[in-house]
C-alpha cells in the first residue's frame, strides 16, 4: 500500500490546516496535506492528498476516516492512484500520438492523397465524376 490518500467529498471551504487537524484528531498525523484548486478559479475542487510516514498509518487513516462527517459531508478516503498521463487532456483519453494518426515524415495538406490513395482521379476505385463504379 501506498503513503498518499485521497480525500474527496470535501466542503468547498475547507482548509488545509482544518483538514490537517481533523484527520490528526483521529490518530494519525499526516506529512502533509494538499487540497486541490480550480486552475482557472483558485476555487476548492472538493478533494485532497494527503501523505503519511508509511502504508500502515495510511491504511489506519483509510479505516478511521472513511464515511466519516466532515462539514456536513462523508468523507470518501482510500489509496491515491496514480495518474495514467499528464495533464487535462493527457493520458489514455483516446488521443493518437500524432495528430490524426499521420506520420509526421511527409507535409500534409487540405486534400492531399495519403499513401493508400496514390491511384488518380477517375480510376477504378470509384468516387470521382462519371465512369463506371467496381469494374
Amino acid at each position: 500500500m501506498g503513503n498518499r490518500l485521497f480525500i474527496g467529498n470535501l466542503p468547498f471551504d475547507t482548509s488545509e490546516e482544518d483538514l490537517k487537524a481533523f484527520i490528526s484528531g483521529s490518530g494519525q498525523t499526516p506529512t502533509s496535506v494538499k487540497i486541490v484548486n480550480d486552475r482557472d478559479t483558485g476555487r476548492s475542487r472538493g478533494f485532497a492528498f494527503a501523505d503519511f510516514d508509511s502504508g500502515e498509518a495510511a491504511q489506519a487513516a483509510i479505516t478511521a476516516l472513511n464515511g466519516k462527517d466532515f462539514g456536513g459531508r462523508p468523507l470518501r478516503v482510500n489509496e491515491a492512484e496514480e495518474r495514467a498521463g499528464g495533464g487535462k487532456f493527457g493520458g489514455g483519453g483516446g488521443f493518437r500520438s500524432t495528430p490524426h494518426g499521420h506520420d509526421r515524415e511527409q507535409p500534409r495538406g487540405f486534400g492531399m492523397r495519403g499513401p493508400g490513395q496514390q491511384m488518380p482521379r477517375g480510376s477504378q476505385r470509384g468516387g470521382g465524376r462519371g465512369g463506371t463504379r467496381g469494374s
